[in-house]
């Protein structure tokens, strides 16, 4: 055979070989992978496709790192494939992974924060959620964060979140104000936010929400001092949460401009961050002459429109109080 003939026949040889491996990528790529279990892999950002090939490789989500590469430099996906948090199925394919991270499929993570809470107490659940990142430079102000359940991504920045905690409360707010009922002693939607927290930290019953609001409108018409308990409790902790036991006499005589026992009208800014209905509650409150109200031992509380029949509740309260073994008042007198 000539030397002509023999390299033709070289040449058709490594053809073939190069379309039987090509053939058998291919046929490895959409074959059911290793993963015997669910598995999450994060792809840091700035990896390169070694990297990524490695780290897939190492969790079992496929079956070697040449065969990942193999897929993404057959499908030209080399630049489309993003970073984050992914969540693999069991026996996913290779090409099912490259596809799955061409698109961005990353896992949704959420973040509930509670009404009620103050900025300080945001903040720390914000800072303890590990698959965030950065730090919070500076706390908000207390009424700017808008408590609800927020979706997010591995490795999305922690003032971001708070930032958009920040334009959620805005718009929230804005939406109720233009809808908010005539005549109520609230200059701003600022005030309305501040009569909201004392709101929101004064009744867990929804129902109760635009009756313990009406009863601090009616106080504000007549000049009554509002005497919420939790005002003086964010006087005493200057905002940083929970007092960690119940109030005293002294208590409701410490001075500050958040103490509603001994100012008159709502305090200088918001006492938590509230949610939606307590701010719809302030806005739109139930209309009634009560001006009083205490924990009824039900978890809701009893109104009265006149000091005697509040004294009157408070003894029942105080009963209640003493059946179970002193349990905390949570009267607003």
């Amino acid at each position: 055979m000539g030397w002509g003939l023999r390299i033709a026949a070289g040449a058709l040889a490594a053809s073939a070989l190069l379309a039987a491996t090509v053939l058998w990528g291919t046929l490895r790529m959409v074959a059911p992978g290793p993963l015997s279990e669910p598995a999450t892999v994060v792809i840091p950002r700035g990896s390169s496709l070694e990297a990524i090939a490695a780290t897939l490789a190492e969790a079992g989500v496929v079956e070697s790192p040449w065969l990942f590469l193999f897929d993404v430099k057959l499908s030209g996906a080399g630049r489309e494939l993003k970073a984050g948090e992914y969540a693999f199925a069991p026996g996913i394919s290779t090409d099912g992974v490259v596809t799955l991270m061409r698109q961005g499929k990353t896992v949704v993570r959420r973040l509930t924060v509670p009404e009620g809470l103050t900025a300080a107490q945001i903040v720390a659940l914000v800072e303890k959620e590990p698959a965030l990142a950065g730090e919070v430079r500076e706390r908000p102000k207390d009424g700017t964060l808008l408590p609800e359940t927020y979706h997010f991504s591995y490795g999305d920045g922690r003032e971001a979140l708070l930032e958009r905690m920040r334009t959620a409360m805005e718009q929230t707010l804005a939406e109720a104000w233009k809808s908010r009922d005539p005549d109520l002693p609230l200059r701003t939607p600022e005030e309305a936010v501040t009569l909201a927290s004392i709101v929101e930290k004064e009744t867990g019953v929804a129902a109760e929400r635009a009756r313990v609001a009406g009863v601090y409108v009616n106080r504000l018409q007549t000049g009554m001092r509002l005497q919420s308990d939790p005002t003086v409790i964010y006087a005493l902790t200057q905002g940083s949460g929970e007092l960690g036991r119940a109030l005293t006499r002294n208590d409701l005589k410490a001075e500050s401009p958040y103490n509603t026992y001994v100012v008159t009208g709502l305090p200088p800014g918001p006492i938590a961050n509230p949610g939606k209905a307590s701010i719809l509650a302030a806005l739109k409150p139930e209309r009634h002459e009560y001006l009083y109200f205490v924990a009824d031992g039900t978890g809701g509380h009893a109104f009265a429109k006149t000091l005697p029949d509040h004294n009157r509740n408070v003894a029942r309260w105080r009963d209640v109080q003493r059946r179970q073994s002193g349990n905390g008042d949570s009267s607003s007198e």
